[in-house]
């Protein structure tokens, strides 16, 4: 008997195809008209892995790994392909291999273990990760009740995965197989191993990084370059994290179940406190500085941040002005547009670089200088309400997305700035093998204040992504290591609490939209933590500039 036809367009081509032909052997067929190798796909725009059929009539639009979730599945192989062939490797003697966080193209990974991790070691498992390729071996997937995946978490001994299902509450799990090594993973996986060609594997510090491509060049692997104070930065988050004993979300649910949260909530602000007064005295000790310049991406804090160190910094018999950058953005129709053709409000164009540096010349000179406040809704700069004067002794805080870069500030004096660059560097990952993307915390911090302060639904804010990243990329991440100090505004706890907010603004976001697919993502990310009341909050927290109840004007 003949098998029934199902009609499949794929970019506005029609053709048709058996019943159960599986998504892989399509794209096998169009792979050729693409640059990049296809990963996943979008069947009726709901995002699909390649192992699936189709069934029934439907278009098909390709993903590859020069898309955004195709990246990210590459990323999630290659880490299933280094598990496997790390147990390869060391076998029993592993007792624990953790991905950390991420260094700029590298994941910075942890090791534990009898046998001692070496280069040798190391290029073993490189080597053992390359024939895993060679051979292509399809990433098979299967589901089984969560209670048995639990039983399976502990009998492997991911006790972070463990602890972490406890909390799930939904009744099956997905569990991927790479020949007979089983795993958890957040999120879609590549068919096979065949497509996971370009990768590397370096010793760096105390573990080693998984070395992998650019978005924007998914087939190049780049050299690894060591970023020794961003690394630093995220050490001493993880030693807090680990102090606070919060290092996966499954302790975060249990500090919330047993009715903790609010103590922890106090630590976590302590400590952060601490590391900002800290900042605030290696600047009185720098005698000549009298302009901080605080610069980091989007949704980092850097408001709050600027009004908390200037606090300290009286505290510490300084007199600090916080001063907002993007007060000096150009009007509206004046600022320069991407390639996409939607205001860039990244690039440095978007400034009024010329008026800022008199402005601050100005104030240095000890003049009386009436700063603008923009008015996000109208599109243009305000005056009249913030005329300021500083006296010899002024110190001026100056925050935004191009603080580090000397061309913002050409015209005032180098020996007299001082550079932090603040981000919100997740500490927390969901467990030992599927780390949280710093990327998705800011993301959700912008949804939920842009929501409260400017109207924007999360459908707007996820569509502008993309171009906000592009703009961190080209103007903030290339300046991070010039800065004096590093402070990392990432909350341990702060994703429970945006949770309630984040959640009903992602259900609202239209099914039938491009946007959507990332909209179920983060809801599915959600899902993993308890939601948390922003009672407890102080109203001086970086999480308020986002939720609201700030003490600061943010």
């Amino acid at each position: 008997m003949k098998k029934r036809l199902v009609k499949v367009r794929i970019d506005n081509i029609e053709k048709e195809y058996p019943v159960g032909t599986k998504l892989l052997d399509i794209a096998k067929e169009h792979q050729k008209d693409y640059e990049h190798d296809i990963i996943l796909a979008f069947v009726d725009n709901k995002l699909s892995e390649l192992f699936k059929p189709v069934d029934h009539d439907c278009s098909v639009h390709f993903v590859t790994t020069a898309d955004n979730a195709g990246h990210k599945t590459y990323t999630r192989g290659l880490i299933l392909l280094l598990l496997k062939a790390f147990y390869n490797v060391f076998g029993d003697s592993v007792k624990k291999v953790s991905v950390e966080y991420s260094l700029g193209n590298g994941l910075f990974c942890e090791y534990e273990g009898t046998t001692k991790l070496s280069k040798e070691k190391l290029d073993a498992v490189k080597a053992r990760m390359r024939e895993l390729v060679e051979q292509d071996i399809p990433i098979e997937k299967y589901t089984i009740d969560t209670d048995e995946a639990i039983e399976l978490f502990a009998r492997y001994k991911m006790y972070d995965k463990q602890k972490l299902f406890n909390y799930r509450r939904v009744s099956r799990t997905n569990i991927y197989n790479l020949d007979g090594f089983e795993d958890y993973y957040y999120g879609y996986m590549p068919p096979s191993t065949g497509i996971l060609k370009y990768f590397d594997l370096d010793l760096y510090e105390d573990g080693f990084v998984l070395i992998m491509p650019r978005m924007k060049n998914p087939k190049v692997v780049e050299p690894f370059v060591p970023m020794k104070k961003l690394y630093l930065t995220l050490k001493e988050s993880n030693q807090w994290a680990r102090m606070m004993e919060v290092e996966n979300v499954g302790a975060l649910n249990d500090i919330i179940s047993q009715g903790k949260f609010n103590e922890l909530i106090l630590v976590q602000e302590a400590l952060m406190e601490k590391k900002i007064s800290d900042i605030a005295e290696a600047i009185k000790k720098e005698k000549d500085k009298r302009l901080i310049m605080i610069a980091g991406p989007s949704s980092s804090g850097k408001t709050t941040f600027s009004h908390r160190l200037a606090i300290q910094l009286k505290a510490h018999g300084l007199k600090p002005h916080p001063i907002a950058i993007d007060n000096y953005f150009v009007d509206r129709e004046k600022t320069p547009r991407d390639e996409f053709g939607n205001y860039n409000y990244e690039c440095l164009e978007a400034i009024d670089v010329e008026q800022f540096n008199r402005d601050m010349t100005d104030l240095l000179n000890g003049k009386t200088v009436d700063l603008p406040v923009f008015n996000f809704i109208t599109g243009r700069r305000d005056y009249g309400k913030n005329p300021i004067r500083i006296d010899r002794d002024g110190i001026l805080v100056i925050e935004g997305i191009h603080g580090l870069n000397d061309a913002l500030s050409y015209s005032l004096p180098r020996e007299s700035k001082y550079k932090i660059y603040i981000s919100a560097l997740t500490q927390l990952n969901i467990d030992e093998h599927n780390r949280i993307p710093t990327t998705d915390g800011r993301l959700l911090r912008r949804l939920v204040r842009d929501a409260r302060t400017r109207g924007t639904t999360a459908q707007k804010t996820i569509t502008m992504w993309p171009s906000v990243r592009r703009g961190e990329e080209d103007n903030i991440f290339p300046f991070q290591e010039d800065a004096d100090i590093m402070f990392n505004s990432a909350l341990i706890y702060e994703l429970a609490v945006l949770k309630l907010y984040a959640e009903p603004m992602l259900f609202g976001v239209d099914k039938n939209s491009e946007e959507y697919a990332e909209a179920k993502r983060l809801l599915k990310f959600l899902d993993y933590f308890m939601g948390a009341p922003s009672d407890a909050v102080p109203n001086n927290s970086i999480l308020r500039e986002f939720v609201g109840g700030s003490c600061f004007k943010v």
